[in-house]
């Protein structure tokens, strides 16, 4: 980058730094000022933009000075002679996905140089560190000669988790970890850690990470079993089995997970809870991390939560026109309580998120008690959970009461305590949401009066409760119409009669969607509105079945109608509704 060393453009303005690097004048860059400030744009143009259009710099000028100002050296990556080990440095599926080339390595200290396309993807370096633990230095270079150099080296080299696996199980060195990975073994710590950092280690754990971010894998599975060492994903609620490593080599990669998470790897006796932030394909990940000692060793499950893949918006969640609009009503009121219930891994979250998104602006203060705090986001006051240090859900509340707020989240009512709190939240004006694991709406009434709450009290606050499922959606792209047996039928309580004129769907189990002909998953809504009529059966202490059958009658839509109305949209299968809800009685 011309002779002017990037310690003197670093954090410039960028007229300055074009000006050092002899690319306009001074008068120039005034004359570009001046037009700046003239434009009737709304938003004042940047000022490279503005010289570029004057016919004064071009493009790759802006580009050049842009990286001077971030404190990175422009480089030409075309007058470099990049060797194959250095090529070697960095998967294919790693150099693609952050977009990064490798110019120059050095074992000796795990030294890499790498060359981006935009100073902005520093997050890739971070990265680089912490998923291979290389020291890394940057540089940057023009769009164009990245992706052509990652065309040339890496678009054809396809490794494979398999292929990895393969070299592992011929790898010596790693086999000698053998001797030492029986259950009840006692580990030499410095092996297992040499292990974890091995490049095979490293290199099968990126390829892991990236696949299941790349099929949308909610969560990557390690099992230590008596004979084998299983590797599984979490893909719209299925799990599916990937090529199984060594037996051999488990130690070295839950070891391998600690490290990436911050967490004691001489700590084998107790359950451990890390977290792994990344920065994929421009995309923010977070992995949430959990190690809990079995009898043949430790199991790792990490839960991936893509921000880019979560649609935080209400009227994005599933929900049909009419209960987005019920729904809104709901999150609109200025106080009592909202319950969001169904088992664990079926959406509430997500939903709750949405509904507080909908609400959050700067009129209006949101505090959220959690555990975990999935989602950072802006505009909340969001408080992690941490019973070690006393900080439990009923604690939290009660100092939420002191904070003046208008809204609180309660990540799940757990005891009669958390839940005399909610309500005393909702009985001084504050609109308060939560979660139940129940299985359906009106079981969440005798839940809460299992508990030990008053049906005075709860009565006095409820105004809702939504029930939901996750059933997975049909590949639209290999969708066919097919006709069902008696006995589907039969499972949702239908008779052929009953389905006259009706279309039914599937999808073509093909290689992007793993042979299950489902992508992607969809929500079913259950969603129970207290009245007057209601409150007076909660009053008597009426059973689960008078609730149920006394909200259907004032149009409450169940778990297994919202299935079947989903079923004959095209969305999901006759196979998905039954796995996923109860046959009305």
């Amino acid at each position: 980058m011309a002779a002017v060393p990037v310690s003197e453009l670093k954090k410039r303005k960028m007229g300055r730094i074009l000006t050092k690097l002899g690319k306009v004048t001074r008068e120039q860059v005034h004359s570009a000022l001046e037009k700046q400030r003239a434009s009737d744009s709304k938003e004042r143009r940047p000022i490279g933009e503005v010289l570029i259009e004057m016919g004064l710099i071009t493009e790759a000028d802006v580009q050049v000075a842009l990286a001077g100002q971030a404190g990175f050296e422009f480089i030409d990556i075309d007058a470099l002679t990049i060797d194959d080990e250095t090529l070697a440095a960095i998967p294919p599926e790693t150099a693609m996905a952050y977009q990064v080339v490798p110019v120059e390595y050095s074992k000796q200290g795990r030294k890499l140089k790498v060359v981006m396309k935009s100073p902005d993807n520093f997050r890739a370096v971070d990265d680089l560190r912490l998923l291979m633990g290389f020291k890394v230095e940057a540089f940057c270079a023009s769009p164009e000669q990245v992706e052509a150099c990652l065309q040339k080296h890496y678009a054809q080299a396809h490794s494979s988790i398999a292929d990895v696996v393969g070299e592992m199980g011929s790898d010596q060195g790693l086999a000698d970890l053998s001797n030492r990975s029986g259950a009840g073994a006692s580990i030499d710590l410095e092996a297992v850690l040499e292990a974890s950092e091995d490049n095979k280690v490293v290199k099968l754990m990126n390829l892991v990470l990236l696949q299941a971010i790349k099929d949308h894998a909610s969560d990557v599975h390690f099992e230590p079993f008596e004979e084998e060492f299983k590797m599984r994903y979490r893909i719209d609620g299925v799990l599916y089995e990937m090529v199984p490593p060594p037996k051999y080599l488990g130690p070295a990669i839950i070891s391998r997970i600690k490290v990436m998470a911050n967490l004691d790897i001489a700590e084998r006796r107790l359950p451990q809870d890390g977290r792994i932030e990344l920065q994929v394909a421009g995309n923010p990940i977070d992995l949430r991390v959990n190690i809990l000692p079995t009898m043949h060793g430790e199991s790792a499950v990490m839960r991936v939560l893509d921000r880019s893949n979560v649609e935080l918006s209400l009227d994005r969640v599933g929900l049909r026109e009419d209960e987005y609009e019920m729904v809104k009503t709901l999150v609109g009121k200025p106080n009592g309580i909202l319950i969001v219930t169904g088992p664990t891994g079926s959406g509430k979250t997500t939903t709750l998120y949405a509904a507080l998104q909908h609400l959050n602006d700067v009129d209006t203060k949101i505090l959220t008690a959690e555990d975990p705090v999935e989602y950072d986001i802006d505009g909340l006051c969001q408080c992690q959970i941490n019973t070690e240090v006393g900080m439990t859900f009923a604690s939290s509340l009660r100092s939420f009461l002191r904070q003046d707020p208008d809204i609180i989240l309660v990540g799940e009512i757990r005891d009669l305590e958390t839940a005399q709190i909610a309500v005393q939240a909702s009985l001084t004006g504050h609109l308060v949401f939560t979660t139940l694991h129940t299985n359906d709406a009106p079981s969440s009434i005798v839940r809460l009066l299992d508990l030990g709450l008053e049906s005075f009290l709860l009565t006095a606050t409820l105004e809702a409760i939504v029930a939901q499922r996750l059933a997975r959606k049909i590949d639209q792209s290999a969708k066919e119409a097919y006709t069902p047996s008696e006995e589907q039928l039969m499972e949702l309580g239908l008779r052929s009669d009953d389905v006259q004129g009706r279309k039914f769907f599937r999808g073509k189990g093909t290689e992007t969607n793993h042979g299950s002909g489902y992508r992607g998953r969809m929500a079913l809504f259950e969603i129970m509105v207290m009245d007057d009529g209601l409150r007076d059966l909660v009053m008597s202490e009426a059973s689960t079945a008078v609730l149920r059958e006394e909200s259907r009658r004032r149009g409450m839509r169940t778990l297994r109608e919202s299935g079947l109305m989903a079923i004959y949209d095209g969305l999901t299968t006759i196979d998905e509704v039954v796995r996923e809800t109860v046959l009305d009685s």
